[in-house]
C-alpha cells in the first residue's frame, strides 16, 4: 500500500506522508489538523487518536467541531470539556476525548486567576458573558488555551487537535494573537483609566478626558454597554497581562519541535488553495508541516476506460450501431474447415434489438439491457470526469510545494458512525496510496 505504485499519478514524484511513523514517534507529543472547513479535519483527527492509541499511545483528541459527529463515532454519549475514555480500542494505549466547551475555558481561566469574589464579578458580567460566548476570535483562543492547559498536565502523550472551522484556515493562528491584543491593547486600558482613578476623580476624568469618546461609543452601543465595558476591565486589570503572557507561550509550544502540523484538504480547487496558504503561512511563522492529507480523493476499477470512450460507446448503444460480435463469430466458426459456395453463405446478422418480454399487468416493464449499460458508461464517464478534475487540483498544489509529504485517503461509500469506520479511515491514512478500485 505504501508503494508508488498504490499511488494516484499525480503523487508519482511526490513524498509520501508515513503516518504510522509520525504515530509512532515518541518525541511527537501534538498533532494539530488544520484547513478549510468541510474537509474532514475531525474525522481525520478522530481516525488518528484512534489509530495512535491502538499502536500504544496513550491519546486525546480535542475537537471544536460543533456537529457532535465525534461523540457517535467513539460510542460516547456527551462530549464536553472534560477528557473522557473511549471504550472498545485495542491494544495497550488509551484514548480520551473531548470537545471544546468555548466559555467553561473562558471561566475557568477566570476561576483560576482571580480571587473568588473578583471571579465572580466577572462572571456575572454582561460584557464578559458576550465575550466569552461569541467574540470574534474567542474560539481559537480558547482551543489555544485548553491547549496549553493539556500539555501541561502531561497525562497524555499525544494529543490530537482538531482546529475550528473557521472561515479561513489561518484564523486558528491569527486569532489568538488578535484577541490577546484587544484584551491588552490601549482601548482596554483607556477604558481601565477612569476606574483605576476611582470615584469623583475618576468620573471628573471621564467627564472632561473622554467625553468625545464616551458619547460616540454610548451612542453606538448603549450607555450601559459602556458601563458593563468599563466595569468588566476593571475587574480584569490583574488579567490581562496573562492572556498575552499564555498565547505567546502556547505560539511558541506550536512551534517547538514535539508538534507536527497536518494540513487536511479534500481534492478541490478552493480546498487545496487554501491548503497552500496555509503551508506557506506555515513556514513563515517557522511551525513544523508534517505534510498534506488530501482527503475523500476517488478512484475507478475500470480506470482504462476513459470517459471520452465511455460516451462513445453510450452513444453508439442508443443508436443501435454495435454489432452482435458473437453471433458474427459464431458463424465464422460454423464456416470453419469448409469451402461454401457464394449461395451458401449465411449473411452477416445484423444487430437488432431483442423484443423484451412482455411483463406482467401492473408491473413497470423493465429497461432494455443496453439502455442499462448506456446509463452504466455514462456513470463511468461522470467518474472519470471527476477523477480528472481531482487529479488537475492535486497537480497544481504539488507544482507549488513538491515538498511537501502528501497521503491520499480514498472516499468512502457513507459518513462514519462508529470506531470500525475511523480504523478504515486511519488504514487508509497510513496507506498512503488510492487503490485503483476505491470508491
Amino acid at each position: 500500500m505504501t508503494s508508488s505504485m498504490t499511488r494516484g499519478s499525480a503523487l508519482q514524484d511526490t513524498p509520501l506522508l508515513e503516518v504510522d511513523a509520525l504515530l509512532d514517534d515518541p518525541g511527537i507529543r501534538i498533532v494539530v489538523c488544520c484547513g478549510a472547513g468541510g474537509v474532514g479535519k475531525t474525522t481525520t483527527a478522530a481516525a488518528l487518536g484512534v489509530r495512535a492509541a491502538e499502536r500504544g499511545r496513550r491519546a486525546v483528541v480535542l475537537t471544536i467541531d460543533p456537529a457532535r459527529r465525534l461523540a457517535q463515532s467513539m460510542g460516547i454519549d456527551l462530549l464536553d470539556n472534560t477528557p473522557r475514555r473511549v471504550d472498545g480500542i485495542e491494544g495497550d494505549g488509551e484514548l480520551h476525548a473531548m470537545m471544546l466547551d468555548m466559555k467553561r475555558t473562558f471561566d475557568e481561566i477566570v476561576e483560576a486567576h482571580a480571587d473568588p469574589s473578583r471571579a465572580r464579578a466577572i462572571l456575572d458580567n454582561p460584557f464578559y458573558q458576550s465575550l466569552s460566548a461569541g467574540f470574534a476570535g474567542t474560539q481559537e483562543y480558547m482551543a489555544m488555551e485548553k491547549l496549553g492547559q493539556l500539555r501541561a498536565r502531561d497525562e497524555w502523550d499525544l494529543i490530537v487537535v482538531d482546529t475550528p472551522p473557521s472561515r479561513s484556515a489561518l484564523d486558528f493562528l491569527d486569532a489568538p494573537k488578535r484577541l490577546g491584543s484587544f484584551l491588552d491593547g490601549k482601548f482596554i486600558r483607556l477604558l481601565m483609566a477612569p476606574a483605576k482613578m476611582g470615584g469623583r476623580a475618576g468620573m471628573k476624568f471621564l467627564n472632561v478626558g473622554m467625553s468625545m469618546m464616551t458619547g460616540t461609543l454610548g451612542k453606538l452601543l448603549g450607555g450601559q454597554f459602556l458601563r458593563d465595558v468599563q466595569t468588566f476591565v476593571a475587574a480584569m486589570d490583574t488579567m490581562f497581562g496573562g492572556f498575552r503572557t499564555r498565547a505567546d507561550a502556547t505560539y511558541r509550544l506550536l512551534q517547538a519541535p514535539g508538534t507536527a502540523f497536518l494540513v487536511v484538504a479534500a481534492p478541490e480547487r478552493d480546498a487545496l488553495r487554501e491548503a497552500a496558504y496555509f503551508v506557506e503561512r506555515l513556514a513563515s511563522e517557522e511551525m513544523p508541516l508534517a505534510g498534506l492529507v488530501l482527503n475523500r480523493v476517488h478512484g475507478s476499477g475500470a480506470a482504462r476506460l476513459s470517459a471520452e470512450r465511455a460516451l462513445a460507446a453510450a452513444e453508439n448503444l442508443d443508436e443501435g450501431r454495435i454489432v452482435d460480435q458473437e453471433a458474427g463469430k459464431a458463424a465464422e466458426r460454423g464456416s470453419a474447415g469448409s469451402s461454401p459456395t457464394p449461395s451458401a453463405v449465411e449473411p452477416e446478422p445484423e444487430y437488432t434489438h431483442e423484443p423484451e418480454p412482455e411483463s406482467e399487468p401492473g408491473r413497470p416493464s423493465a429497461p432494455p439491457t443496453s439502455q442499462l449499460t448506456a446509463g452504466l458508461l455514462r456513470l463511468h464517464a461522470e467518474r472519470m470526469q471527476v477523477l480528472s478534475r481531482e487529479q488537475r487540483t492535486r497537480d497544481r498544489f504539488t507544482a507549488l510545494h513538491p515538498e511537501v509529504p502528501v497521503t491520499e485517503v480514498a472516499a468512502l461509500p457513507g459518513d462514519v458512525h462508529d470506531l470500525a469506520g475511523l480504523r478504515t479511515i486511519g488504514d487508509r491514512l497510513a496507506g498512503g496510496g488510492l487503490p485503483a478500485g476505491a470508491a
